[in-house]
């Protein structure tokens, strides 16, 4: 993979402000314990989730399962979800791809069943060929995304319109409801269940993941803004191609998938700084789980350098907990895209847990040469 710190270069580094520091509690304490972390998450919940993405969504009160296709160990099967209110409900379609041998096997779900490259099968089969269920379903089948007329539009809109939510938080809500599905599957450990996904369905596996316990892995991958970039930092870099390229940032997101997310944030478009949170309480409310950010060096638009500092800056969280390594990440050479090479590493992290398996040497490289922390708060003494 080669990489290394001078494969791009920094040729602008805007830093709007300091990342604010995700242990100070609403009555102005410290959370320095697991128990006051534990009770502290509801308020960054509040803070950085419904800000950001709009109302937490409901469990349905209306949940069934309905095969549609059943294939032998190393084809796939297929599943209608059905849930929702007593009133009305959504559906969708959840492909099962299995491994070929017989038995219980970790799962991995990802939700980007409207990209064409999930269904390659050298892409799903760089699960099932090591022992890993990939469940895929297609996120947009809960809510679009196409804005209309100014409205957002798609079945979970129907079923929750007392709700004011964007359709990150509807396509998250998928994540969900395809674990109660695969909950009653003979063949899924539902013991060690990751949830993937790229770009705009990064967004969504690290949303999903903060909501969902039940994900002992969560990857996001090449999330971009709204996800695990950062907005405090506004990048310019020069590619390992020798392009320049630049960062997203809120206004360019905001103002172009504005869909996606709640709508107070675009209050603060032009006023980053001013945020109650940054992209690493987001990355913190995963903890004590692990968290796995999967990046691509020249993929400046994604800004790596800002995730890597949201990422470095979220593991005092973990540290705090008790885990001096809970949260892991890559950068592979290229741009914007889902690669196999990402696969293997998610599988390779996976083998890791399960296993014991060695973990690959090309975790925790950059692709830059790191910056100062633009943060100066580090992890309470746990005085547990």
């Amino acid at each position: 993979m080669n990489i290394h710190e001078n494969l791009i270069k920094i040729t602008g580094y805007e830093v709007l402000g300091q990342l604010p520091d995700p242990f100070i509690m609403k009555d102005g304490g410290i959370a320095d314990t697991p128990d006051k972390w534990r009770s502290h998450r509801a308020t960054l919940l509040e803070n950085t989730v419904k800000l950001q993405y709009g109302d937490i969504l409901p469990e349905p009160e209306v949940f069934r399962v309905e095969p549609l296709y059943y294939g032998m160990p190393g084809r796939s099967n297929i599943y209608k979800i059905i849930a929702g209110t007593k009133e009305k409900q959504a559906s969708f379609r959840m492909k099962v791809f299995r491994p070929e041998t017989q038995g219980k096997f970790p799962v991995v779900i990802d939700g980007d069943g409207c990209f064409d490259y999930a269904y390659d099968k050298d892409f799903h089969g760089a699960f099932t060929k090591n022992g890993l269920v990939f469940a895929l379903f297609d996120r947009t089948e809960l809510a679009h995304d196409i804005r209309k007329e100014g409205r957002r539009q798609g079945a979970l809109y129907e079923v929750y319109p007392e709700y004011n939510f964007g359709a990150l938080m509807a396509w998250a809500w998928g994540y969900s409801r395809c674990v109660d599905a695969l909950m009653t599957l003979p063949y899924v450990d539902t013991e060690l269940i990751t949830f993937t996904g790229h770009s705009r369905g990064g967004k969504t596996a690290m949303l999903a993941g903060v909501l969902d316990e039940r994900a002992a892995i969560v990857n996001p991958n090449s999330t971009c803004a709204g996800g695990c970039g950062c907005y405090r930092i506004h990048l310019k870099a020069i590619t390992e191609d020798g392009e320049e390229r630049v960062s997203e940032t809120l206004d360019d997101i905001y103002n172009k998938f504005g869909l996606w997310f709640n709508e107070e944030l675009g209050e603060y478009c032009g006023r980053e700084a001013e945020l109650p949170f940054d992209s690493h309480f987001l990355k913190a409310l995963v903890a004590p789980r692990t968290l796995f950010v999967s990046e691509s060096a020249s993929d400046i638009w994604a800004n790596p350098v800002g995730s890597w500092m949201t990422t470095t800056a979220s593991n005092e969280v973990y540290k705090m907990l008790g885990d001096e390594q809970g949260i892991y990440w890559y950068f592979r050479r290229g741009y914007h895209y889902h690669e196999i090479e990402d696969v293997r590493m998610l599988v390779n992290l996976i083998k890791y847990k399960q296993t014991g398996s060695p973990l690959s040497e090309e975790f925790f490289k950059t692709p830059f040469k790191k910056p100062e922390p633009i943060f100066d708060w580090r992890a309470p003494e746990n005085e547990a």
